[in-house]
């Protein structure tokens, strides 16, 4: 009989109205109905020791959370949200189970792999090209995708120095870490690989006082992300579910 575990998105945004088009665009993305992909708000309750392999995989959101922020200038809340995926990021790595860790997540995982994080390379919310490594056109995760393509980003800060040991995928013009694999089964990406350009509008509006962007310039933003094919990036989704499920059937 084919084990077919459910997945977990866990979602780390304090907004109320981002939260649940949030999971929708990482369900539709990823090709999982709702009754497959259970859902846990870590601003309102933690995980704890969550074992990953409890799920197929896992999938961790973004947030306008930024791990640089001084210790001292953290709320009691975002404390407590970065050490319950830190101590995920540990016990992925130490079981090599899937989890993928978009936007915000990919601050953390660098962190308890001992790279650095830092503001130097954050990139303003807009459409970017995204370059494929050599060895992103032979991962079998990201080596899906074109080795061009069009994502979505916005971020404040990014990985300044990859951990060691890790398999550096993909890139930007402005961001030189935009995926890294760690093992073989845990992946961090830079860029938003949920979204749709209707997603990413509406996420705009909700953070257009963030300092993601001017945010007088919103309607310049819906033009030219409108104008952009981001299409590819949810193709990266979909397939590390796929890989996620063949592993746990295995």
């Amino acid at each position: 009989m084919t084990d077919t575990r459910d997945f977990l998105f866990l979602s780390a945004r304090p907004e109320v109205e981002a939260v649940g088009p949030e999971y929708e665009s990482v369900r539709r993305a990823s090709g999982l109905d709702a009754g497959r992909l259970d859902h846990v708000r870590l601003d309102v309750e933690s995980i704890g020791d969550l074992d990953p392999r409890r799920y197929s995989g896992v999938i961790v959101g973004g947030s306008p959370y930024n791990v640089t922020t001084p210790e001292d200038g953290k709320h009691p809340t975002q404390r407590r949200v970065e050490a319950d995926l830190a101590r995920l990021a540990e016990r992925a790595l130490a079981t090599d189970h899937p989890v993928l860790f978009t936007c915000y997540g990919i601050g953390i995982l660098t962190r308890v792999l001992g790279g650095e994080v830092g503001t130097l390379y954050g990139e303003e919310a807009a459409p970017v090209e995204v370059t494929l490594t050599e060895a992103g056109r032979s991962d079998p995760v990201v080596g899906v995708l074109p080795a061009r393509f069009d994502a979505l980003v916005g971020h404040k800060e990014a990985t300044s120095r990859l951990p060691d040991d890790v398999v550096h995928l993909a890139r930007s013009a402005g961001c030189p870490v935009q995926v890294y694999r760690a093992g073989s089964s845990v992946y961090a990406t830079q860029f938003h690989p949920e979204v749709s350009a209707a997603d990413f509008i509406a996420r705009a509006r909700v953070y257009r006082h963030h300092g993601y962007f001017p945010a007088h310039e919103l309607e310049a933003l819906r033009d030219r992300v409108n104008s952009a094919s981001v299409t590819e990036p949810q193709r990266m989704l979909r397939r590390f579910v796929e890989l996620a499920d063949a592993r746990t059937a295995g």
